[in-house]
């Protein structure tokens, strides 16, 4: 394939949902036309793409399919089997983000080993095979550790603390005695993020840094620019240029940072796609990060990452998405719905961002 795509290429995605939507709300509006490969019938972004193909991720007709009928393909989310990726690269078709990308993503331990090797620091962690390994774990990281899945897992999903020796049976069994990893408490007074994109010739764009406030292990909010921003910056910008560069990466990444008392940053985990704390992106900058990461895959030039303005943004979790109309009163609030039928408790349902003063 011969890049930069035209308009009128198509784009493949594997995954329906809600940033695989905002995607092909994007793709459309540059002149391409998007075809989903999801296993949800009616999924949100089915009914803005061009053509849905339905099946589970790993079913080789239906990569083949996609192999065939698109241009280029990338992926809303990182535990798509990295073994499709692998299928439609042997098959010829480009894919971006790339398969070692979407690999490390989908291994805590990868993840954190491969951040270390390239000078990113993290927090302290061991790999956890067997329920020694916890009781291990306690005595060389200290109390409490973080226990999470190795695999799979979001939102607060897939982890548990265990701050004592006599919890770990307890702790391994809620994960179903699955290969884990055990992390040291990040000692941190804030969570950062940062939206980073590289395109096929190595052009980087890096949004602002944005300061990211979780409850139960979701997403409620960020808020752009973060707070002192300037003193964060120098190495934020290290970290994503690193991990850009490290894995030749084609595409936008999400990036979650920790900033200690000493101001030092940590690297939490990186997401090879577009990501939930560049949502503000969508009303506050030039270039949304879901048209940067379609420009990126296309061989585009990339666009201007600038702010225009503050935002913050909220997740509407489960029934608060039925508070719209009160959101759609408010002039300085722009309203985004994911399209789901269900509004389950915790659910991303969609989220509004709220204008705040021009940046200068």
């Amino acid at each position: 394939m011969s890049f930069p795509l035209a308009p009128g290429a198509r784009i493949g995605i594997l995954g329906g949902g809600q940033l695989g939507r905002m995607l092909a709300m994007a793709a459309a509006r540059l002149g391409f036309d998007a075809t989903i490969l999801t296993p949800e019938r009616d999924a949100p972004a089915s009914r803005v793409a061009a053509r849905t193909i339905l099946a589970d991720y790993d079913e080789p007709a239906a990569l083949d399919e996609l192999a065939t009928t698109c241009d280029v393909v990338t992926f809303e989310f990182e535990n798509v089997p990295a073994a499709a990726v692998g299928r439609l690269t042997a098959r010829g078709v480009a894919v971006a983000p790339g398969e070692r990308a979407l690999e490390i993503s989908q291994d805590r331990i990868e993840e954190k080993s491969f951040a270390n090797a390239v000078g990113i620091p993290t927090v302290a962690f061991s790999a956890v095979e067997r329920l020694g390994d916890i009781e291990a774990a306690l005595a060389t990281l200290g109390t409490p550790v973080l226990l999470k899945t190795r695999r799979g897992g979001y939102d607060g999903k897939g982890q548990v603390w265990v701050r004592r020796p006599s919890e770990a049976k307890t702790a391994f069994s809620e994960l179903g005695e699955r290969p884990a990893i055990a992390e040291a408490p990040a000692d941190f007074r804030r969570e950062l993020a940062i939206i980073g994109a590289r395109g096929r010739d190595g052009e980087i764009a890096l949004y602002p840094l944005t300061e990211s406030h979780h409850e139960n292990g979701i997403l409620r909010r960020t808020t752009t620019p973060a707070r002192d921003a300037a003193k964060a910056w120098p190495e934020a910008e290290r970290i994503a240029v690193s991990l850009l560069t490290s894995l030749d990466y084609v595409g936008v990444m999400g990036i979650e940072l920790f900033e200690r008392d000493d101001g030092r940053l940590l690297l939490n985990e990186f997401a090879p796609r577009v990501h939930n704390t560049g949502h503000w992106t969508l009303d506050g900058c030039e270039v949304d990060q879901f048209e940067q990461h379609i420009r990126a895959i296309c061989g585009w030039p990339l666009g201007p990452a600038r702010a225009v303005r503050g935002v913050e943004m909220i997740n509407l979790l489960g029934d608060e998405i039925h508070a719209w109309p009160r959101y759609a009163a408010e002039p300085e609030t722009r309203l985004w719905f994911y399209g789901k039928a269900e509004a389950r408790p915790g659910r991303k349902m969609g989220h509004v961002n709220r204008m705040m003063r021009a940046q200068t």
